[in-house]
């Protein structure tokens, strides 16, 4: 989660004595950003201790570019992964964290920060590489009327203004697109301790557009209400917005504590059918001994639960309102920490279980998409599906900025789900509609994958 405010340190300090004097000089006639974006006197959310240890949350204590107006930041995720299936058209299903395999990869890179002058806040962050387009394929609602959603966002993970009150602990409103924090990992695999999260945080939203009202009660508790478009949505679904609603709270530098609720219909098409979700973790720090080998360890526990009903399903039970349609999952990670910091090992994994799919990753057979759909892989109600995954990450941390990282991973459904050696593209590339049928041919989908991804991690 991202730090709020910005106090200006030794960085800043840094770059304005560094000026040239006559430099300096030529500035003297003009308005310094220091004299209009004066100083926030409100503390820093959480400052009261160091969360840097926490899954989902960057682990750096300065920036390299820290003005008093600006914070830039830079982020590259560059990957190789090797599927054990080993599928002819290097394409992995069922995951938004990585696409292909046997390929050295871009997988995310962002330049941007964040911008904070007087009252007046705003971040921006592109992304380029394969987020830019794995992203906007899972969302459904650019379907809806005219001009091209997922094109017109597909580059931006992040942008939004907003303003800050100088209230409570602080409050903050801001309004485009941010991000989701359901889920509990990052967006950005340098804030955690794994590359493949499980299905909890693989399946639920990355982003939501719309407008959050921050409020920090205190050093310790936040209370954030959001209205968004939709479940991960650039646009509408329907004609009813997605109301949402997280608590965090800290109560000690060790333990970690958010609920995350959410509430829309969004079912392009279907306004009667609804939409219910619950996420809620777990974080503590249970060891801490930074003069020893052995740092530090922490675990973290995520358990989900939601359900859709209206619309031909209902929430429970299968019966005269049509089939059940609900997701229940769990995720538990342990992370320690070696020699100072610099090596970290994750192990951990989880389940889930959604029947009627409506949470599952559409696979990218023969191109289908979310809006799409491929008949050779269903998401009916009534359609059952159950999945677990387990992984095992070493990463090397030579500094605040880098990140070498190493992991195996295992997953498994209890229908054909992951690419096989033969698969998700027809012989001659995509054929036809996007996901459509190919005479002939059928994609090579397997109950489990295995595979080690290797990447490289930047934060600037």
């Amino acid at each position: 989660m991202k730090l709020a405010f910005r106090q200006p340190g030794l960085v800043t300090l840094f770059l304005l004595s560094a000026i040239p004097a006559a430099t300096a000089r030529a500035q003297d006639s003009t308005v310094s950003a220091t004299s209009i974006c004066g100083t926030d006197s409100t503390p820093a959310p959480f400052g009261f201790a160091d969360f840097t240890w926490l899954n989902g949350n960057s682990r750096q204590h300065v920036s390299v570019l820290d003005t008093k107006a600006f914070t830039g930041e830079f982020r590259a995720d560059v990957s190789y992964i090797g599927d054990f299936n080993k599928p002819r058209d290097h394409t992995l299903s069922g995951t938004s964290e990585s696409g292909r395999t046997g390929e050295f990869q871009v997988q995310q890179l962002g330049v941007g920060g964040d911008f904070h002058c007087g009252h007046a806040r705003g971040r921006l962050m592109t992304q380029f590489g394969m987020y830019s387009t794995m992203t906007p394929r899972n969302d459904v609602s650019p379907a809806r009327g005219q001009w091209d959603l997922a094109n017109a966002y597909r580059y931006l993970s992040e942008a939004y203004g907003g303003y800050h009150w100088n209230k409570l602990n602080g409050v903050n409103l801001d309004a485009g697109i941010f991000m989701s924090y359901v889920g509990l990992f990052s967006y950005y695999n340098y804030d955690n301790w794994a590359y493949q999260p499980s299905y909890v945080s693989s399946n639920t939203p990355w982003f939501f557009n719309g407008v959050r009202l921050q409020i920090f009660v205190s050093d310790r508790l936040k209370i954030e209400p959001w209205l968004v478009n939709g479940w991960q949505s650039y646009g509408m679904f329907n004609g009813t917005p997605g109301a949402g609603l997280q608590v965090l709270w800290r109560p000690t530098g060790a333990v970690s504590i958010h609920s995350n609720s959410y509430y829309g219909h969004d079912w392009l098409g279907i306004p009667k059918r609804m939409r219910v979700h619950t996420d809620n973790s777990l974080q503590v720090k249970y060891y801490d001994r930074p003069t020893r080998q052995f740092d530090r360890a922490a675990f973290s526990l995520t358990v989900d639960a939601g359900c859709e009903s209206g619309g031909g399903v209902q929430c429970a039970s299968s019966g005269a309102g049509g089939p059940a349609q609900n997701f229940v999952g769990v995720m538990f990670y342990n992370r320690t920490w070696f020699a100072d910091n610099s090596i970290g090992v994750t192990l951990g994994g989880g389940a889930m279980n959604n029947p009627g799919r409506y949470l599952v990753l559409m696979p990218p057979i023969n191109g289908a998409t979310a809006f799409s759909g491929t008949p050779y892989f269903t998401e009916n109600p009534g359609d059952k599906f159950r999945a677990w995954d387990a992984s095992a990450t070493l990463d090397f941390m030579p500094d605040e900025f880098t990140t070498f990282r190493i992991e195996l991973d295992h997953r498994a459904a209890n229908v054909p789900y992951f690419s096989g050696s033969g698969g998700v593209t027809p012989p001659a590339g995509n054929t036809g509609p996007p996901g459509s049928l190919v005479q002939g041919w059928s994609p090579d989908l397997r109950k489990t994958e295995s595979r080690v991804n290797l990447a490289l991690l930047v934060k600037m």
